[in-house]
């Protein structure tokens, strides 16, 4: 099928280009807030976050007073994206030395006696000013040590979304601990903020503390050099996804392929018989090298021998050979497929990659960005970029088929909420009269309430995109928008700003429809379509073009932002499946409640007053049958009430 999101980028080379001092565009962004005591950086895959924490930690050791640098990966295998780098050579004072004694991302257990011992020694030594460990070492590392050991120290966390709020969260309970009894300094880093739970990754008082640096996927993409596009689509299978991939594997296309976690419902509980099942249809397996574990692939269609890599491999001295020599290539012949299952994702860096091809749902959306990243990196093998999920279709006989209507709708709104990171920003501000022009990058819109304090800014300003996967992945929201339901407005101003009491729960009223005016503005202007005429500039909405110079708040509260989800899930699947899916929703569709009845009810009186009847709640039309069931529910309400007198 074709993609659900396509999105172009101009290949300004604003992202890759460096400055005087070797930086590029988003480290000299982060270097200027390197004074910060608590820093966090979000910014997308393959835009050098990795460098920038170097530049960030030396000015730190140099020019700042810290004695000590800690970096915390999440895998052994991040840990070298912090190899020693010559910067100086690019105009930077200094160059990034660890002592290799103290990098810890080595063979072993993370919480093995000799690790936390090699741990404690460093912090004991004066001398010894960088140390690199993953998230396990430093969790049990800090076990045995008082936090003011870390004084004076800074402490950078690599994909800083693995952090949670949770008390059971023993990175989170560290990092608290660390903040308030000790004067260390945090560098968080992370390419996506987002978390597959409703956890947040910090307090709303601890994230208050915290200086941000964000930089978008569109600044980073459409910076490029090569990359013209990024492709996201979706392919449904019925039966074993082991009989489909064929359909959709091109292995002229330097490809990552993911299998599901044994877990899963797609999965066949046989792994390694998947990896055999994937080789055996491209074609024999003809040799692997003993020294790098390369699989040599004879593809049938021509004879090409092919270079496979399977991280699928449990033993982990076979697969710590491959990723050795994932590490290390240098060509875009060194290899062709990748077969991973739980590797692969965040920090692997493949620059030829060209499709990420992604078999079940995952439940995270963090994941899928990070899944992503991977073949979006800059490279001149390629100009396009694809990213396609491979999910089970519901089926009315499958018991799953609950399930597999869940994964088919979170996948679809995960793909939205992508098309909405990957489109460019706009400045929304207050239309003040028919003089008020906009500037280049801004919409004026008559009735939006501007920002009114500090925080409403820094979520417009930085917290958008997770307040938009909040959204999405709401259980009311994802029925609502999937099943074609529910008026715009009761998504817009009923469920909506639901969401952003539970997420912000530190704002005003008035704060609170503020950042929901900005939100749902967002979302309907980015999947927009914008046309110019002569010197007027039209945007298409609901169907239906409007003067910019006319846009109104109260206008855009009738739009759906996330129609396009209805819109895609009839267009992927025939009427046979739609039909399951919209029976499923039926089935736990959202209760009513009064907000909703209130802006129902001038929609129930203009129907009774064109039709001359009530709604019907046997009617084919989903939103007529919407407006039975409120009918019913304020028929019930009031009986209440005058039962109760």
């Amino acid at each position: 099928m074709p993609n659900i999101v396509e999105v172009n980028y101009h290949q300004t080379g604003e992202s890759t280009v460096t400055n005087p001092i070797g930086m590029r565009d988003m480290q000299a962004k982060a270097f200027e807030a390197r004074d910060a005591q608590y820093l966090l950086l979000k910014a997308p895959p393959a835009s050098g976050k990795s460098r920038a924490l170097m530049f960030l930690a030396l000015d730190k050791l140099n020019n700042q007073g810290i004695k000590k640098v800690i970096v915390a990966v999440p895998e052994r295998s991040i840990g070298g994206s912090f190899e020693r780098t010559d910067l100086m050579r690019h105009g930077f004072f200094a160059n990034w030395e660890p002592n290799d004694q103290y990098n810890l991302c080595t063979p072993g257990s993370d919480g093995s006696n000799s690790k936390v011992q090699a741990f404690h020694n460093f912090m004991r030594k004066p001398n010894e000013r960088i140390l690199i460990c993953t998230h396990a070492t430093l969790r049990f590392a800090f076990e045995e040590l008082d936090e003011t050991a870390f004084n004076d120290t800074l402490i950078a966390i690599d994909e800083f979304h693995h952090v949670s709020a949770d008390v059971n969260n023993r990175l989170g309970d560290l990092l608290r601990n660390i903040i308030d009894k000790s004067t260390a300094h945090i560098i968080a880093m992370t390419g996506s903020y987002f978390r597959g739970d409703s956890v947040p990754i910090l307090t709303p008082e601890d994230e208050a503390r915290f200086t941000k640096v964000t930089y978008n996927y569109y600044q980073q993409l459409n910076g490029y050099q090569y990359l013209k596009s990024l492709g996201i689509g979706y392919h449904f299978y019925q039966g074993r996804y082991t009989e489909a991939i064929s359909e959709i594997l091109d292995t002229d296309k330097k490809t990552i392929l993911h299998i599901p976690n044994v877990n899963a419902g797609e999965s066949t509980k046989k792994k390694h018989d998947e990896v055999d099942f994937i080789l055996d249809s491209i074609g024999d397996v003809i040799g692997q090298d003993p020294t790098t574990g390369v699989i040599f692939l004879k593809r049938a269609k021509d004879g090409k021998v092919l270079k496979v890599a399977d991280l699928v491999e449990d033993s982990s001295k076979e697969r710590d050979k491959i990723v050795a020599y994932l590490r290390n290539i240098k060509l875009v012949d060194d290899m062709d497929l990748i077969i991973a299952l739980g590797m692969a994702k965040e920090g692997f860096d493949w620059p030829y990659c060209e499709h990420a091809l992604t078999v079940g749902y995952r439940g995270s959306l963090t994941e899928i960005i990070q899944i992503i990243g991977r073949a979006t990196r800059d490279s001149e093998n390629k100009t396009h970029a694809q990213f396609t999920n491979l999910i089970a279709q519901p089926d009315a006989a499958d018991d799953l088929v609950k399930l597999s209507v869940n994964n088919m709708l979170k996948a679809i709104t995960a793909s939205l909420l992508m098309e909405q990171v990957l489109a460019p920003n706009w400045s929304f501000k207050t239309k003040v009269s028919d003089t008020d022009k906009a500037k280049p990058g801004e919409l004026k819109i008559r009735g939006l309430k501007e920002p009114s304090s500090k925080r409403v800014k820094e979520i417009i300003e930085s917290d958008l995109n997770d307040l938009k996967a909040a959204i999405l992945q709401d259980d009311q929201i994802m029925k609502a928008i999937s099943g074609n339901v529910v008026e715009p407005e009761v998504i817009n101003k009923v469920l909506t700003p639901k969401i952003i009491r539970v997420k912000y729960p530190e704002l005003s009223e008035e704060e609170v429809e503020e950042v929901r005016q900005y939100v749902v503005t967002d979302s309907v202007v980015k999947k927009a379509e914008i046309v110019e005429q002569g010197d007027k500039r039209f945007i298409k909405m609901a169907d239906q073009f409007v003067n910019l110079d006319d846009l109104h708040i109260d206008l855009i509260d009738q739009v759906n932002p996330f129609q396009r989800a209805f819109e895609v899930l009839s267009k992927s699947v025939d009427t046979k499946v739609l039909k399951v899916i919209q029976e499923t929703i039926y089935a736990t569709r959202i209760k009513m409640d009064f907000e909703e009845a209130k802006i129902l009810w001038p929609k129930i009186q203009e129907f009774v007053k064109t039709y001359q009847k009530e709604p019907n709640i046997n009617s084919n039309n989903p939103l007529e049958r919407r407006m039975a069931e409120c009918v019913i529910y304020l028929k019930e309400e009031k009986r209440k009430r005058m039962a109760n007198g």
